[in-house]
């Protein structure tokens, strides 16, 4: 067998680890000996293992891991078996290769402790992109569950003080039907961990959601989510989420009419 076949095919690569950790029995332990001295792949890899562990053992070599640094990890690891399969398609190969990243430097104890604190850092979604994922999937959701509005009606001044005693703001409200935009009426819904509003409107048979709720500014968001287009706008102490299958001229036309409807002017 070549080389190159030993290390793809090499059966006792498995107990490799093993070996070095002295967790092998002693019959085990002494037909493992006898395999490295016909395989060079084994005995390759158990030099470099013996090599790392060598200068980790060095006095004066450590690396503290931070505090609550085992809980993370374990939290992250469950998370692949949960929220990994609610992740859009294409975040969950980050994720993935996180993991198996994480698995690859378990053999090294502090090492791992290294690695799976930058990947915490490194891998986690940012708050906006959680928070996108958020809006799209409420967006969704008010069409497929016949929730699209808790008050359905195109008056503006039956919409705003519905608001009153549900969310703890009041949420500028216009309608835009003479400009193509009309009204549907409004709903509260949840996001980022609070009560926020959400105005629905409607553009030539499409549904736009708008979600306010307050904040100073907001921050870079993308522009398409999957296939949705996503404007982001602040002002006046509140955040302005709007999220539809319009053409994105068509949203951008919609924000500018709403902040001059609102009186909510440039940033």
């Amino acid at each position: 067998m070549s080389d190159e076949a030993d290390q793809k095919d090499c059966e006792w690569r498995t107990m490799l680890h093993g070996f070095a950790d002295g967790e092998l029995d002693s019959d085990r332990a002494a037909r493992f000996e006898e395999h490295l001295a016909t395989c060079s792949d084994c005995k390759a890899e158990i030099e470099r293992v013996r090599a790392v562990r060598q200068i980790i053992d060095q006095d004066g070599v450590k690396w503290r891991p931070p505090e609550g640094l085992h809980s993370q990890v374990m939290s992250m690891l469950s998370f692949e078996h949960g929220a990994l399969s609610s992740l859009p398609l294409g975040r969950r190969s980050g994720w993935r290769q996180a993991l198996d990243f994480l698995r690859l430097w378990s053999l090294v104890p502090s090492l791992a402790a290294l690695a799976a604190s930058l990947i915490i850092f490194a891998s986690v979604p940012s708050p906006t992109l959680l928070l996108q994922d958020q809006i799209l999937a409420s967006h969704v959701r008010s069409m497929m569950a016949d929730h699209l509005t808790d008050v359905q009606t195109s008056d503006q001044h039956t919409v705003k003080p519905w608001f009153n005693g549900k969310i703890d703001f009041s949420p500028p409200v216009t309608d835009l039907s003479k400009d193509g935009f009309p009204l549907v009426g409004g709903r509260v819904d949840y996001i980022g961990g609070r009560a926020v509003a959400a105005l629905v409107f409607r553009r030539h048979g499409h549904v736009i959601n708008l979600f306010i709720w307050p904040a100073v500014s907001s921050t870079q968001a993308a522009d398409v989510l999957d296939g949705y287009n996503m404007a982001l706008w602040s002002d006046g102490g509140l955040a302005f989420w709007a999220i539809s299958d319009v053409a994105s001229s068509d949203l951008a036309e919609f924000e500018k009419l709403f902040r001059a409807s609102t009186h909510v002017g440039t940033e």
